[in-house]
């Protein structure tokens, strides 16, 4: 079994209460597996991040801080963050 920790940023972290989530997967599983786990502990954020074909376009999502898809493998201790787009600041 592998631990992953999942950071969820702005409402992301309200919908599923709170911003870390660790889960555990099997060893040969991929984010969308990852996923799934973070789904069964978080009641009410699949209605928020997925749409009828997967993962919302709203919602980004990194592994390990580089930019990943449900398919990338998992690794122990993988860190794996979602979040809304960005947006907002001033232009200099």
């Amino acid at each position: 079994m592998h631990t992953v920790n999942w950071r969820l940023f702005a409402d992301l972290a309200e919908v599923a209460g709170g911003r870390d989530h660790a889960v555990s997967v099997a060893a040969e599983s991929t984010i969308g597996d990852a996923l799934d786990a973070l789904l069964a502990d978080c009641e009410g954020l699949g209605d928020r991040i997925l749409d009828g074909e997967g993962l919302a376009d709203d919602v980004n999502l990194m592994q390990n801080g580089s930019p990943a898809d449900l398919s990338a493998p998992v690794a122990d201790g993988d860190e794996l963050a979602m979040f809304p787009p960005v947006t907002g600041g001033s232009a200099r």
